[in-house]
């Protein structure tokens, strides 16, 4: 008989029952890529009556929660999973997993305001790590790639207000290790297991069972390249720029 909050269980050994009925055990985790169209909201519900990720969502895998969320009118790659551990450590700043995003701006940004937008810059009063990629840029439009360390509300469009431009399409091309590939709008499929271990090696996640022993997975900071001072938050990265050749060529 349990009669204090907090005991834990091993659903291999332990049978769990309430008032002599046995609770089944907990579904196994899982976790799916969606390719989320536009016009869908990332909730589990929507008081407005609005099509959710949950309506694409597969059906015979219980309960399904989607990890972060995109815009209604954004596009991109999201995640459905029941593992909260794995869905918080995705989503919490302090792991920084990385999200790259493809933006197109109805204008023709100038180097001065891409210079400015990968500097970093400050939103509700924290610093915002970012890296900026130029993909394509005329006919009145700008094409490129953002990435950043952390998700926020409305974080792209707010990032792109700061330096003058709005987002006329935005679309998420990966998250962590993830990225969208070929998968079609509105499809899903499961993660392989490659994918799995690459995305609990990023966040440190769980541990891995072979052969019979337990062995830790080594986290991010131990396998993954340190990252450069620019692409942690808060941090700004100092450049020396060493002088040219005089005019005698020393």
């Amino acid at each position: 008989m349990v009669t204090e909050l907090g005991v834990k269980i091993d659903p291999d050994k332990d049978r769990v029952q309430v008032e002599g009925k046995r609770l089944p055990p907990p579904a196994p985790p899982v976790t799916f890529m969606l390719h989320k169209p536009y016009g869908c909201v990332s909730t589990t519900s929507d008081p407005q009556g609005r099509r959710t990720v949950m309506d694409l969502a597969p059906k015979d895998y219980g309960r399904l929660y989607p990890v972060g969320r995109l815009d209604y009118d954004a596009t991109g790659l999201i995640l459905l999973t029941n593992d909260g551990d794995l869905a918080e450590r995705l989503t919490h700043p302090r792991y920084q997993v990385p999200r790259t995003y493809r933006v197109t701006v109805d204008a023709e940004m100038e180097d001065k305001s891409l210079a400015k937008l990968g500097g970093g810059l400050e939103l509700d009063g924290r610093p915002v790590s970012i890296e900026v990629k130029l993909l394509k840029r005329g006919n009145g439009k700008t094409i490129i790639e953002i990435t950043v360390w952390e998700g926020r509300y409305h974080l792209i469009k707010r990032l792109l207000e700061g330096v003058g431009f709005s987002v006329h399409k935005l679309k998420r091309m990966a998250f962590g290790p993830l990225r969208l590939g070929g998968l079609e709008r509105g499809a899903w499929r499961p993660l392989t297991r490659q994918e799995q271990m690459n995305l609990q090696l990023t966040v440190g996640h769980k541990y891995l069972k072979t052969k019979g022993n337990t062995k830790p997975v080594a986290t991010s900071r131990e396998t993954a390249k340190k990252p450069a001072p620019s692409e942690i938050p808060g941090r700004v990265r100092r450049v020396k720029v060493r002088p040219g050749p005089d005019k005698n060529g020393r």
